[in-house]
C-alpha cells in the first residue's frame, strides 16, 4: 500500500523550479515530477514536506497539448534531462518566467527590462564534457537474483542516490562518439574480467570515466582506477589508444579517495596531450582534465558576449572580474579594457588563467588566488583601484554577504553579473538595491532539455 494518499483529476500548472510542475489542491501545492502544463491525471504523494507536496502522475485523463514525445530511452530514469517531453519553444518560455519570477517575487524589483531569452542553437550533443560512473551493481527496475546475473554499468547516477547507477546505452549530449568510447571501454571491461567499484564497499578497479571534446572534435578521455593493477592499467588505456583515433589526450589516475574529484590527485598523461586546446570569440583556451570550463562551447560564445556588451566597455576602464575561474570571461573582455583584475578561489584555476593569458599574448590581466571575502578588501582595492566595471560570475550559492557588502562599499558605476542561479541572482540583487538599478536582465539557455538557465544582468550605480 502507498505510504501517502492518491489525487485524482489534478490539473497541472505551470512549469517551476527543479523542473517540476506545481499543483495546488485542498490549499496546499503539489510539486509533480514529469508533467506539463495542462496534463489531468491521478497524482500519487510520494513525499510530505513542512510546506508542501511531492508526487507523480500514475493515470492520465488527459495529456498536455504541450507534450511531446521523449527522444531518449533513459528519460525519467537517468534524472539528466527532465524536461524531454516538452517542446523547446515551451521550456524556453518557462526558463525566462522563471528568472522574471526570481527578480519580481525574491528580490521585489519592478521596472528592469526583460530581454528574451536566447536558446541554444543545437538542443541535442551540445555539451562538451560528461562524467559516468562505474559500478558492479547497475540499477534496475527488475531483478532476478536466482535467474538473473547481477548487471554493471557504466553511465549516471540516479537522482539523490549516490550508490544508484544506471546503464546508459545511448547519451544525445554530447556528439555521438562519446557512446562509441563509453561502449566499446565497458564491453573491453565486461570481457576481460575487469572488476567494477562498489560504491558501498568501496572496491574494484574501474571507478569513473571522464570525456571531453572540443569544436574540431578532438577528444580527451580520463580513466579514473580506484585499485591500480598495471597490467589491466596499460591493456584498457592501449585499448582506447588503438580504437579510438580521435582521442588526442588519453590520462588517468588512481583515486582511492572516498570522493570522486580530482583537483588534489596527480593526473598521469598515456597518450596524445595532457589537455585539449578550444577557441572561443578567437581566443585560444587550454582546458587540462581538472579545468572548469563552460560545458556547452557554442552558447558559451554567447554567454561571454552579451556580458561583454553589458559592461559597455570602451577600452579606458579598470575591470575586475570575480570568481574568475579560468579566466575566460576575462580574457574575453580584455581586448576593451584598460586593465583586468581577476579573483578565483580555486588556486589550479588561477594557474589555467594565467596561462591561457600568456597563450593570448595578454599582459594586461592579473589573477589572484583566494577566500573571496578575504581577497576582496579595502587594502585590495585601494591598491589596484576602484573598478569601473565589476563582472561576477559566482556559482549556484551565490555571493556572500561579505562580498556584496565590499561592492557596496567599492560603488563601482556598472556591475554586470553572471548567474546559473536566478534565485540566489536575485537574493543578492535584493542587497544590490541599497544604491544600485536594476537596468537589463537577458537569460540564456545553456542546458536544453533541464530546468537549468543561465542569466546577465545589468545594475547602475543611482
Amino acid at each position: 500500500m502507498p505510504k501517502y494518499r492518491l489525487l485524482e483529476n489534478v490539473e497541472i500548472g505551470p512549469a517551476v523550479a527543479e523542473g517540476n510542475c506545481i499543483a495546488r489542491i485542498d490549499n496546499q501545492v503539489v510539486f509533480v515530477k514529469f508533467a506539463a502544463p495542462g496534463d489531468i491525471g491521478d497524482v500519487q504523494i510520494v513525499a510530505k514536506k513542512r510546506n508542501y507536496l511531492e508526487g507523480r502522475i500514475v493515470k492520465f485523463h488527459h495529456h498536455s497539448e504541450k507534450r511531446i514525445t521523449p527522444f531518449c530511452s533513459h528519460f525519467q530514469t537517468c534524472g539528466g534531462c527532465k524536461w524531454q517531453h516538452l517542446g523547446y519553444e515551451d521550456q524556453l518560455a518557462f526558463k525566462q518566467q522563471q528568472v522574471v519570477d526570481a527578480f519580481e517575487r525574491i528580490a521585489g524589483l519592478s521596472g528592469f527590462e526583460v530581454l528574451p531569452i536566447l536558446g541554444s542553437a543545437q538542443t541535442t550533443a551540445y555539451r562538451n564534457k560528461l562524467d559516468l560512473t562505474f559500478s558492479n551493481r547497475a540499477w534496475v527496475t527488475h531483478f532476478d537474483p536466482e535467474t538473473t546475473i547481477r548487471p554493471t554499468a557504466l553511465g549516471f547516477h540516479i537522482p539523490g542516490r549516490f550508490d544508484k547507477v544506471i546503464d546508459i546505452d545511448k547519451c544525445h549530449l554530447m556528439p555521438d562518439y562519446v557512446n562509441e568510447i563509453q561502449r566499446g571501454v565497458k564491453a573491453f571491461c565486461d570481457t576481460h574480467g575487469y572488476t567494477y567499484y562498489d560504491l558501498l564497499d568501496q572496491q574494484g578497479m574501474m571507478r569513473n570515466l571522464m570525456l571531453r571534446c572540443n569544436k574540431k572534435g578532438e577528444w580527451m578521455v580520463l580513466v579514473s582506477f580506484f585499485e591500480d593493477d598495471a597490467e589491466k592499467r596499460h591493456a584498457l588505456l592501449d585499448y582506447i589508444r588503438d580504437h579510438f583515433e580521435r582521442v588526442t589526450s588519453l590520462v588517468y589516475v588512481i583515486n582511492t579517495k572516498k570522493n570522486d574529484t580530482l583537483q588534489d590527485l596527480t593526473v598521469q598523461c598515456y597518450h596524445g596531450n595532457e589537455y585539449l586546446m578550444e577557441e572561443l570569440g578567437g581566443l585560444q583556451f587550454k582546458i587540462r582534465p581538472q579545468s572548469f570550463f563552460q560545458t556547452n562551447s557554442m552558447q558559451a560564445e554567447t554567454l561571454y558576449a552579451i556580458t561583454k556588451a553589458f559592461a559597455g566597455l570602451s577600452g579606458k576602464e579598470l575591470v575586475y572580474d570575480l570568481y574568475t575561474g579560468t579566466g575566460s570571461i576575462a580574457l574575453y573582455v580584455a581586448d576593451k579594457a584598460r586593465q583586468v583584475v581577476g579573483i578565483e578561489y580555486v588556486p589550479e584555476a588561477i594557474l589555467d588563467a594565467k596561462e591561457n593569458m600568456k597563450i593570448n599574448g595578454m599582459e594586461h590581466l592579473s589573477f589572484y588566488a583566494g577566500d573571496m571575502k578575504e581577497i576582496l578588501t579595502t587594502a585590495f582595492i585601494n591598491e589596484h583601484g576602484r573598478p569601473d566595471v565589476l563582472i561576477t560570475d559566482p556559482p549556484r550559492d551565490g555571493m556572500h554577504p561579505d562580498v556584496v557588502k565590499r561592492i557596496l562599499e567599492t560603488e563601482p558605476p556598472r556591475i554586470v553579473y553572471v548567474s546559473c542561479n536566478p534565485a540566489t541572482q536575485a537574493r543578492d540583487a535584493k542587497l544590490l538595491d541599497e544604491k544600485y538599478r536594476l537596468v537589463k536582465i537577458q537569460p540564456v539557455d545553456m542546458f536544453p532539455h533541464t530546468h537549468h538557465v543561465e542569466n546577465v544582468g545589468l545594475w547602475e550605480l543611482r
